[in-house]
């Protein structure tokens, strides 16, 4: 698998450790504040979709760093 489909993969399962694997840091810590705080808020909903934007942009990150290697 290739790093951007762990990254996403990572980001899927617990959101922002996907961006943490990219060494994204700052967005790492975004994502494992605000993914609760919105699981919590909106019962649910609303953190199966940070969930998804998460890994997507993880994986995102990951193209675009591979890339520019």
């Amino acid at each position: 698998m290739s790093k951007s489909g762990i990254a996403a993969v990572l980001s899927f399962l617990i959101p922002g450790v996907g961006q943490l694997y990219n060494g994204a840091f700052l967005r790492c810590i975004f994502w494992l504040i605000v993914t609760p705080g919105l699981w919590i808020g909106s019962g649910g909903w609303l953190g199966w979709v940070c969930h998804v934007i998460s890994a997507y942009t993880a994986y995102q990150y990951a193209k675009r760093a591979g890339a520019g290697a």
